[in-house]
């Protein structure tokens, strides 16, 4: 079966773009669970030769105007992909790189503070299976390996923000994650401000997210006169629905001229 054909599409929404409107379009891709697999751990996921081939074509084919979209930070995302080098936003917003070449620039000087830093560390050190992945302007901490802990560490996350007065942070739930930053930047402000810059200007953008960290951009797509697709559940503000990261990769080969199956990659 095509990743195309597997989309779950509602009747009078956008068809998914073809590779004739690559040349009209801004592709903005999130990375896990969208293009990559979520894995056990942040730093055990895995893109193979295919996917890094097809975005590179993409990138080629759009004009430039290929974007991954992420809440990993741009350096962690150049060694993901490397040797390829993408335009990216990266840290939820914080970080922006309009060009393979650009210098990546900061959107916002807004950084978590050492004492909340120590603060999150310590909710996190209930269990050695729980990840604290410190990404400067935010904090993620990953409990995939101890599922069990998700109330709990919910719990002492809510109740940190209750006893401790922190202006301007916002506490977003994520699959198998909690994610602590700023609420000054977003996907969704970082990927408006995108839109205005050369190469993406004048071009419909099309985004691919998978979770809560991606609605701020599903959201302000009828603004931009693009369109967005979320990745194995239904997300309001999306247009159609990829059934796996596996399907995403598919259509992204498909888009490339290649007639592979969702199974060969």
């Amino acid at each position: 079966m095509h990743a195309t054909m597997a989309l779950h599409q509602p009747l009078n929404e956008p068809a998914l773009p073809g590779p004739n409107d690559l040349g009209s379009i801004a592709l903005l891709l999130d990375i896990d669970g969208t293009i990559l697999d979520v894995a056990i751990t942040p730093g055990s996921v895995v893109v193979s030769d295919a996917l890094r081939a097809s975005l590179s074509e993409l990138h080629a084919k759009c004009g430039g105007a290929l974007a991954l979209v992420s809440g990993r930070i741009i350096r962690d995302i150049d060694t993901l992909f490397a040797p390829l080098r993408l335009p990216a936003i990266g840290g939820h917003g914080a970080e922006m790189r309009l060009s393979a070449t650009a210098v990546t620039r900061e959107r916002h000087a807004d950084a978590i503070g050492d004492d909340l830093r120590k603060l999150v560390a310590a909710v996190a050190a209930e269990d050695p299976r729980v990840i604290v992945e410190d990404k400067v302007s935010s904090i993620a901490i990953h409990y995939r390996l101890a599922p069990h802990l998700e109330h709990s560490l919910k719990t002492k996350v809510a109740a940190l923000f209750e006893r401790v007065a922190v202006q301007n942070i916002e506490v977003m739930h994520g699959k198998s994650v909690i994610e602590i930053k700023s609420s000054h930047f977003s996907k969704g402000s970082a990927v408006n401000e995108l839109m205005k810059s050369a190469p993406f200007a004048h071009r419909r953008p099309v985004f691919i997210g998978d979770d809560t960290t991606d609605i701020s951009v599903f959201e302000i797509l009828p603004t931009l006169g693009g369109i967005g697709f979320s990745v194995e559940r239904p997300m309001q503000g999306a247009n159609g629905v990829f059934g796996s990261p596996r399907e995403v990769r598919g259509w992204l080969a498909s888009l490339c001229g290649r007639k592979e199956t969702i199974g060969n990659e």
